[in-house]
């Protein structure tokens, strides 16, 4: 079943795969990593201009991993938004999404989380760096497939 959103997606021929909805009702549509910034764009315009949240996940060891947007379109005088929840899937080997910094600028902290624990690299972010783990960290430790290091420095400790 397609929802609102997938069928104007569909008419403008722009490639998705729907998921479903969830138990809120909300849609959830798979996109491309190639196609994730037009789309985002085009998102934007159509009047999502909420990024609510974004989120990062391993779907199995040593398989995909996953990047999850939820989008919310807030209008004056609409007392239930409308929202809809992007996921995009990436390959270990390449883990490369498109930024939609420069679409939602609340997705600055959001994406290098992301980064930080998963080490999916969002391109065209303007600063894309490590913010919980040091820059010397090894590995990305949300990853399923992590190997825990068998020592851990307390700094300050007292």
């Amino acid at each position: 079943m397609q929802g609102r959103l997938s069928s104007c997606l569909v008419k403008h021929g722009l490639i998705h795969r729907s998921l479903g909805f969830d138990y809120q009702g909300i849609e959830t549509l798979q996109i491309k990593p190639e196609d994730w910034h037009s789309i985002a764009v085009i998102l934007y315009v159509y009047g999502y201009n909420y990024l609510r949240s974004q989120c990062a996940y391993d779907v199995a060891p040593g398989g995909l991993l996953a990047s999850v947007y939820h989008l919310t379109r807030i209008e004056y005088g609409i007392d239930q938004p409308e929202e809809v929840c992007i996921k995009i899937f990436v390959t270990r080997k390449n883990p490369r999404i498109p930024s939609i910094f420069w679409v939602w600028k609340s997705a600055d902290f959001q994406e290098k989380e992301s980064y930080d624990m998963l080490g999916i690299y969002y391109d065209n972010h303007p600063r894309l760096r490590r913010i919980l783990m040091p820059e010397s960290w090894i590995g990305w430790p949300l990853r399923k497939d992590y190997i825990a290091p068998n020592f851990y420095e307390i700094q300050d400790a007292h």
